[in-house]
């Protein structure tokens, strides 16, 4: 027993440390920095603040922003350019033959180049690397995209969650309200002689599971809090609340405008095009290597025995022009192994696009018949809702009047409870169907 109580007193000691490193208030103790008015969120300010702080975003972002950059310096390279040179060579002095230098390779023994050099390369190469490097580009961008709209979903979700669970706590604490009222009302009813003790048992039990549902309501909204907060923000608070009603206005577009839509904006689509294109131009840079490549250099500077550009009266200054070209004869077959790998992948990315045309064709289908059950389904469901209410009010009045019994009341008070939840429940799916619908197709309604 003495061991148990030290492992517990150092399990605890073990959590408030970590508490107190992480700025984590102690249970019953108020973080400062949430003693403010709360912050009023709105599900556009939550996906601001989500695609500023969510890691996997940001580094699909910093891909596209690389890719992009990578694109430049292709660019770059096929351009133009301008270097400034400077050089001194100083050689052993005149030998033994009393030649004035020791080494053939230099004119003089002090000679000193100060050149400017333009340096441009013609190469097929370079050409193709380029494209293949915008696409590239292209291809990171869209993945972004993909990032970003797979993040709205998460949003969508732990947002609407969060209102779900707040409505249904709202809905647990009538009905846990409901129950002690009842539960009253048969002990008067028992005082009276107008029912048997039964009936009041039967009503403690359903006032004592409506307080423990109360209770998982709270410790659901709690839960949900903390993932949004988590999602959302750069460091833990949960004092925020939601300013867009879970039940506000979201009609579904027809099926025709969102087919065109997915056509022209699907970011997954772009991605496996661009991948294609990518791939045919490192096809072409690998069939590059069978071509000449040509360079050209333009030097304009001084090459003198003496650093200046003036020597005995006599200008220093000049140019020359130098010219390479360079012809492939023979690499053991690499060029053609590079061709065939650059092959492969092409062949393979094409592969993938038709994959990725079948599977937003199916999607399509399938998330649009999603949130088309959902959305016509809400409608029902809020029915069911006020009708579950309604019956729990007349059979109340009756069992007041002797005309039902005490498991018609317990009945009623269940569907009430189980209808109001399936309404927020079918409301967040709702939600959550439009928003993987509109990963393919792009915002189409305003939530």
């Amino acid at each position: 027993m003495a061991m148990t109580t030290t492992s517990a007193k150092r399990g605890l000691c073990g959590w408030l440390l970590v508490a107190v490193l992480l700025g984590v208030p102690a249970w019953g103790q108020q973080n400062p920095s949430q003693t403010g008015p709360p912050i009023r969120l709105t599900l556009q300010d939550a996906l601001d603040h989500a695609r500023r702080n969510s890691v996997a975003y940001q580094a699909a972002a910093t891909d596209a922003g690389l890719a992009h950059e990578d694109k430049k310096q292709a660019l770059d390279a096929l351009l133009p350019s301008v270097n400034y040179n400077n050089s001194a060579i100083y050689s052993e002095g005149a030998g033994a033959n009393g030649s004035p230098v020791k080494f053939i390779a230099n004119n003089a023994v002090h000679e000193y180049f100060s050149q400017g050099n333009v340096h441009q390369t013609l190469d097929l190469a370079g050409i193709a690397d380029f494209r293949r490097l915008g696409a590239a580009a292209a291809v990171a961008k869209a993945r972004a995209e993909i990032a970003s709209r797979g993040l709205v979903v998460t949003v969508v979700q732990s947002y609407y969650d969060v209102a779900a669970a707040q409505l249904k706590l709202e809905s647990a604490q009538r009905a846990a309200e409901e129950g002690e009222r009842f539960f009253k009302l048969t002990q008067e009813l028992e005082h009276g002689g107008e029912v048997a003790h039964s009936d009041v048992i039967k009503a403690e039990l359903q006032m004592n599971d409506r307080r423990r549902q109360l209770q998982e309501a709270k410790l659901r909204v709690l839960n949900t809090r903390a993932d949004l907060a988590v999602l959302i923000f750069p460091t833990f608070s949960d004092n925020f609340e939601l300013t867009e009603d879970l039940h506000l206005a979201a009609p579904l577009p027809a099926l025709p405008e969102v087919q065109r839509r997915a056509a022209l904006e699907n970011p997954e689509i772009r991605a496996a095009l661009e991948a294609v294109n990518a791939a045919g131009h490192e096809v072409t840079a690998s069939r590059a290597g069978y071509l000449p490549s040509l360079s050209v250099d333009y030097f304009y500077g001084i090459d003198a025995t003496h650093f200046a550009t003036r020597t005995d009266g006599v200008s220093n200054l000049g140019s020359s022009v130098v010219a390479t070209l360079n012809l492939p004869i023979w690499n053991w077959g690499a060029t053609q192994s590079r061709v065939k790998q650059a092959e492969l992948r092409r062949d393979q990315t094409k592969r993938e696009l038709s994959l990725a045309q079948r599977k937003l064709l199916a999607d399509l289908q399938t998330l649009y018949a999603e949130a088309d059950t959902a959305s016509s389904e809400l409608a029902s469901l809020a029915r069911s809702a006020e009708l579950s209410k309604e019956s729990l009010r007349l059979t109340t009045l009756r069992y007041k009047g002797g005309e039902s019994t005490v498991l018609e009341v317990v009945d009623a008070q269940t569907t009430a409870t189980v209808a109001d939840a399936a309404y927020q429940d079918g409301a967040v799916r709702y939600r959550l169907a439009l928003a993987r619908l509109q990963t393919l197709t792009g915002v189409l309604t305003t939530p």
